[in-house]
């Protein structure tokens, strides 16, 4: 998922946990990550909404102005369908502690198998 410019810091501080996108279908899956400077954006939640549900409380939740502020950046390119994502921020340090965790335990792994040939 991409996010205008003036919107990342708020996600990263967790003001801002959703989203309002017009796509054709569906672009993430509930519990995917997605990469947003130094760490990932995990969606919660996606459900489609109509154009009704977009109101200036929404908007503001998705860290708009209002409605129109949000359909200014929002509404582009041909998705008709339009979808509300709920997700998380997930700092890079938290990110680098579990692959480091993941790394470790493969790489010994391995060594143990290469020494066990030998």
């Amino acid at each position: 998922m991409v996010f205008t410019k003036r919107l990342r810091e708020g996600i990263r501080r967790g003001e801002i946990t959703c989203s309002v996108r017009f796509w054709l279908g569906p672009r993430v899956r509930v519990g995917g990550r997605y990469p947003m400077e130094e760490g990932e954006i995990e969606v919660d939640s996606i459900e489609m909404i109509g154009f009704p549900d977009i109101t200036p409380e929404l908007a503001r939740e998705s860290g708009f102005l209002g409605v129109l502020d949000l359909l200014k950046v929002a509404k582009h390119g041909k998705g008709e369908k339009i979808y509300l994502v709920r997700f998380h921020y997930v700092k890079r340090r938290k990110l680098e502690k579990r692959k480091g965790k993941l790394g470790k335990a493969k790489g010994q792994g391995r060594r143990q198998k290469l020494e066990g040939r030998n």
